[in-house]
């Protein structure tokens, strides 16, 4: 198992391409790593990096490191970090559990 909790590559808008690419990276050498019939828990915990992007960044690296995983679990952030409605910023918690 390789479990990956990056910081947060970006503080605000302006820096989501090159916080796209730093996610990517760090993905594509757990994959690279991560031997057949192991999990990759990855998060990302950035507000600005939605769930949908987070999943593109993913399926690239896989590409890129040429691995077959399949997606096993979904999660976001634990109740004691609550998501507020009326305030988006507080949904920024994404996690993946992939399986090679």
């Amino acid at each position: 198992m390789i479990i990956l909790d990056p910081p947060s590559f970006t503080r605000s808008k302006r820096e989501v391409f090159d916080a796209l690419r730093g996610y990517k990276e760090v993905n594509l050498q757990a994959m690279k790593r991560l031997k057949k019939g192991g999990i990759l828990v990855t998060t990302c915990c950035s507000y600005h990096i939605d769930e949908a992007n987070f999943y593109k960044v993913l399926r690239q690296a896989a590409l890129d490191a040429r691995v077959n995983l399949r997606v096993i679990g979904r999660a976001i952030q634990s109740p004691d970090h609550p998501i507020v409605l009326n305030m988006p910023e507080s949904f920024y918690l994404k996690a993946f559990y992939l399986l090679k």
